[in-house]
């Protein structure tokens, strides 16, 4: 039987509150940046931004009931919820069901209702490997115990997403899979074996898509083929070296007028640059350091193990994106096509990313809490 002893029941509304304060701000940048693309594609200027609300809203929802639910149900329901997850991912392959968008099997649904399981995997996939290891307990730095099932896992995934293909997504999902599996208690060794493995996948999969080699040669010589294979990073540095110390001013974008390509969804940094300027952009990301630091906070004061691990995995989730985002902008990072969290377009992304958000303040709620048996 287990004792509860010294409960506070406190949220941690200051994540709440600037979670909530990207998404704001997200908002008013999507209507700026896509107001273009949006009478362009669909003859009103709202058409993105309104979507974006009405996902928004169905988001809060998930977050006020993921924030009501206890947090140890995630841990029961951890393998079936992921397996519904896995399947869903096969569900874009089938036809009728699944929608092909430039070239990439993404998305499934019906009619105008469609959804992105791959952003849901990166929350069920978090929540089993947290409940795994949790009860792998010291096996987990152990070779055949913790590393063998850990890489076979992350393998499971990666062929289901990148047959799809989405090498960012991929990328998202390792990353936070191996900040858990750190948070665990992995040996380095392991890591370091998982490290190599992973370089080695990467350059197979460069060669094995000409489209990546591009990106990859773009990234080390943004000059080259500025019409062709660079022009998304070059008109998005355009945007940013325009944008200046205090930027043009909202509304004034001249890249969203059909230059840079996604102005509303992976560009949309390079317009925050080119709108508000360096400054203000600065403090973007300072909001994003905000979210490391609370989330953070949450982990270390976590009522268990499996507390834990999930909000170091939500929390690095949040922040990889983020930062491989921006620094794909200014051209840091190869382009992978991965969103801003909170910020860019995208609806699927923003419900499964509140529903995360939810989680970590049920366990917040919780902080003061141990158990004993």
């Amino acid at each position: 039987m287990k004792k509860l002893i010294n409960k506070e029941n406190k949220i941690d509304w200051m994540f709440a509150i600037v979670i909530l304060g990207l998404i704001f701000f997200g908002m008013v940048m999507i209507s700026s940046s896509s107001v273009v693309t949006s009478m362009e594609y669909f003859g009103n200027n709202f058409h993105f931004v309104s979507r974006q609300f009405i996902s928004f809203l169905v988001g809060i929802v998930a977050l006020v009931a993921t924030t009501l639910i206890d947090y140890r149900i995630w841990k029961k329901y951890s393998f079936v919820l992921l397996i519904i997850t896995l399947l869903m991912l096969v569900l874009v392959f089938v036809p009728g069901i699944g929608k092909e968008a430039g070239g990439a099997h993404r998305w499934f649904g019906f009619g105008n209702q469609w959804f992105q399981p791959s952003e849901l995997v990166k929350l069920t996939f978090i929540l089993y490997l947290a409940a795994w290891m949790d009860k792998k307990g010291e096996q987990v730095k152990t070779f055949f115990g913790g590393f063998v099932p850990f890489a076979v896992l992350i393998a499971v995934i990666g062929v289901l997403i990148m047959n799809q293909p989405d090498l960012g997504t991929m990328s998202i999902i390792t990353i936070s899979a191996v900040a858990v599996y750190f948070a665990a208690g992995a040996s380095l060794n392991h890591l370091l074996i998982g490290f190599v493995s992973a370089l080695a996948v990467v350059g197979i999969l460069i060669k094995s898509a000409p489209y990546r080699l591009q990106r990859l040669l773009v990234f080390l010589n943004p000059s080259i083929d500025t019409q062709g294979a660079a022009y998304h990073i070059n008109q998005a540095l355009l945007a940013i070296g325009s944008g200046g110390l205090w930027g043009l001013g909202f509304g004034q974008s001249k890249q969203k007028y059909l230059y840079l390509p996604q102005p509303h969804t992976d560009s949309i940094f390079a317009i925050i640059a080119e709108e508000l300027g360096y400054v203000r952009s600065l403090l973007v990301i300072f909001a994003f350091v905000l979210v490391g630091y609370y989330g953070l906070r949450i982990a270390k004061n976590a009522p268990d193990n499996f507390a834990r691990l999930v909000c170091v995995g939500i929390t690095t989730w949040i922040l990889a994106q983020a930062f491989i985002n921006i620094g794909a902008m200014l051209s840091i990072l190869p382009l992978t096509g991965v969103p801003m969290p909170f910020i860019s377009y995208g609806g699927s992304a923003l419900i499964v990313l509140l529903a995360a958000v939810g989680i970590m303040l049920n366990i917040s709620k919780h902080t003061g809490e141990k158990y004993t048996t």
